[in-house]
């Protein structure tokens, strides 16, 4: 709830609040505000429940989009180009080429057929052939 309000700004709102509230009103200030966020939530609960016996299975087509926005939300332009355009391997963006990547190597995350270039070709062996790139 206080995710954005770090320990010295909530000090100085505690003391603003006592400076304009005054001791005698401060106590009877605070269970105001924390009897309204409850019934706020309470509220908030009780149409989602509402929501839900109406709308039945067809709630939860509801909220895919919701939980498809919330990944979006989690994406960074780091994390959009490794996972895009890098297939999960991000050892050039952090420098360590040691580590090994998520996927196995020459196993592209897309599901397309990519062949194993990890080895060296034999002297008598033609290259593979990418039918995609010509």
């Amino acid at each position: 709830m206080f995710g954005n309000i770090g320990w010295g700004e909530f000090l100085v709102l505690i003391v603003a609040a006592l400076v304009v509230l005054g001791p005698e009103r401060l106590p009877g200030a605070v269970s105001w505000v924390a009897k309204s966020l409850r019934q706020v939530r309470d509220y908030a609960t009780g149409a989602r429940d509402q929501l839900e016996q109406e709308f039945g299975p067809e709630f939860d087509d509801l909220r895919q989009p919701l939980s498809e926005l919330n990944q979006l939300r989690g994406m960074t332009p780091r994390a959009v180009i490794t996972k895009h355009l890098l297939d999960g391997d991000d050892s050039i963006l952090t420098g360590n080429f040691d580590k090994p990547s998520s996927a196995a190597p020459g196993t592209p995350t897309n599901g397309a057929a990519r062949p194993n270039l990890s080895k060296p070709l034999a002297p008598d062996e033609m290259p593979p052939i990418d039918p995609d790139a010509t």
